[in-house]
């Protein structure tokens, strides 16, 4: 079946299939996930690493090895968790600047941009003699992170045909979790080979980049790009290059109509604070912060370090991160598969209580059996890697790619990339904060941290319940009239605003 799309009141019928090609481009595109992941992963295991902290951190290496050292502090301190964190203050900057270059140059560029920004990073990275290499590295990295993220997302939704472009979307996440998967395991390999193990594992992170940058020379520009910057032909003949037909009348019609109505708006980053695009907005940036505060990114991050605090030894906390690396990206397929069927809400809701149950319990284990000093018993230790694995699960097929789904295909064209700025810079910013803060937070808040972000999945619970409504299988373009139009909340934002100001007129007179 075609995906209909309701337009000005008539039917309009987006025929096509999926393609080889449209397959490739997002592979290609999707590989961006694959650097941001395979840093995600990385980042944490490099950092229980006793060469890198012997070298870096020499503080950090003492507590650690301190025999009466507190278990929830020996990782706290803040230089550490800047070498993690560095590199998403550069991403949140560097996604305005993307923003402006998908729009002008186009996605394809940007996705290259990102590539070569993220192989300057590595290079400094596996080099470096010095903590200012290091973080002069990360910064690189998360320009390059930044750039990817921006135009990655966007790349995969106006490539897809309308009823599989939340499958294709989630090859982003898909691939993340990959990366964290690869990380993890070269973590555990590279442990042993001393003293340059981390060298390494930082250096190898070239690959992804690398593989990007020839792939996105391979790959061609959206259709939707190509025609907002007004090469119309060239958009013509790729759209029915990348659905497999000829008859695309009814689409490229649509695209060139969201075009002409978003060349009208000179300044997309002032139409994005009117009042009718609250919606999208607040949508995007509440899914960006919410995806972190699931506590996610503080367990993959930290993985190797939080197993190491509950009593397992360097090897084994890198190869149990690694077992709930794996489980990611399975439950991620798990995405892929149920998204365009069950829709976006069946998956954040049940994720969020089972991420509730699991946190919960995680926090109530240490609590009672995790002293300030002493290792878990093996058997409960067991159980928090079971718990983790069961949190990660359910994050996997529903906050993790529907975080990046769901803010990439609600905007209209006039503010797209304007509008999907701000929510990987959101990202962004709460993943620096999270970073910056997670150790500092287990020092302080010991297993109560567990609790912090589980009363956090309650709200998000409620806020998807009330305020999120469902975007499965309706086309992006028309997003407005069948989602924000019908909302019981959101369609207050979305009246005609030269008419509500033609109606305060005519009351005043």
């Amino acid at each position: 079946m075609p995906a209909v799309v309701i337009s000005n009141g008539n039917a309009l019928d987006f025929k096509g299939k999926i393609t080889y090609y449209v397959i490739i481009c997002a592979v290609v595109a999707a590989t961006g996930g694959l650097m941001f992941g395979y840093d995600i992963g990385i980042s944490g295991g490099v950092t229980s690493m006793d060469d890198f902290l012997l070298k870096f951190f020499p503080a950090v290496y003492a507590k650690k090895h301190h025999a009466k050292e507190n278990n929830y502090c020996k990782y706290d301190n803040q230089f550490l968790q800047l070498f993690t964190s560095s590199l998403y203050l550069a991403a949140l900057v560097a996604s305005f600047v993307a923003s402006r270059t998908c729009s002008n140059y186009g996605r394809k560029l940007t996705l290259q941009m990102a590539s070569l920004f993220f192989l300057a990073g590595v290079a400094l990275n596996a080099g470096a003699m010095n903590l200012t290499m290091l973080i002069l590295g990360r910064i690189l990295l998360g320009i390059g992170v930044g750039f990817a993220n921006q135009a990655a997302p966007l790349f995969l939704s106006e490539m897809a045909p309308v009823k599989y472009r939340g499958a294709l979307n989630i090859l982003f996440q898909l691939n993340v979790t990959i990366g964290i998967l690869f990380a993890n395991l070269i973590n555990y390999f590279v442990a042993n080979i001393h003293p340059h193990g981390w060298r390494i594992a930082l250096g190898l992170a070239g690959i992804p980049a690398a593989l990007l940058f020839v792939g996105s020379l391979l790959i061609t520009e959206t259709p939707t790009s190509l025609i907002e910057r007004q090469k119309l032909t060239e958009g013509l003949n790729t759209l029915k290059k990348i659905r497999g037909i000829d008859n695309v009348t009814a689409e490229y019609e649509e695209l060139v109509l969201a075009s002409e109505m978003a060349r009208q708006v000179k300044h997309p980053y002032r139409n994005l604070m009117k009042r009718k695009s609250r919606p999208q907005l607040v949508i995007a940036i509440v899914m960006q912060v919410f995806q972190q505060f699931t506590g996610i990114n503080a367990i993959m991050f930290y993985a190797p370090v939080l197993f190491q605090t509950v009593g397992f030894k360097s090897d084994a906390s890198l190869m149990s991160s690694a077992i709930v690396g794996t489980i990611n990206v399975l439950s991620t397929v798990v995405s892929i598969v149920a998204v365009d069927r069950v829709g976006r809400r069946v998956l954040l809701l049940e994720a969020c209580v089972q991420m509730l149950v699991t946190q919960v319990a995680i926090g109530a284990i240490l609590t009672i059996d995790l002293k300030d000093t002493g290792d878990l018993p093996k058997s409960v230790a067991l159980w928090v890697v079971v718990f983790v694995c069961l949190y990660v699960m359910s994050f996997a097929w529903s906050w993790g790619p529907l975080g990046w789904l769901i803010p990439s295909e609600t905007f209209p064209l006039e503010t797209r990339t304007a509008g999907y700025s701000f929510a990987v810079s959101s990202n962004m910013l709460f993943t620096f904060l999270i970073a910056q803060a997670f150790l500092s937070m287990l020092c302080t808040m010991r297993a109560g941290v567990f609790f912090f972000f589980a009363a956090w999945v309650m709200v998000m619970c409620l806020f998807v319940i009330f305020f999120l409504p469902e975007t499965k299988n309706i086309p992006i373009d028309e997003m407005t009239d069948r989602v924000w139009k019908q909302h019981w909340f959101w369609k207050r934002f979305m009246d005609d605003e030269d008419e509500i100001k033609a109606a305060k007129i005519e009351m005043a007179q």
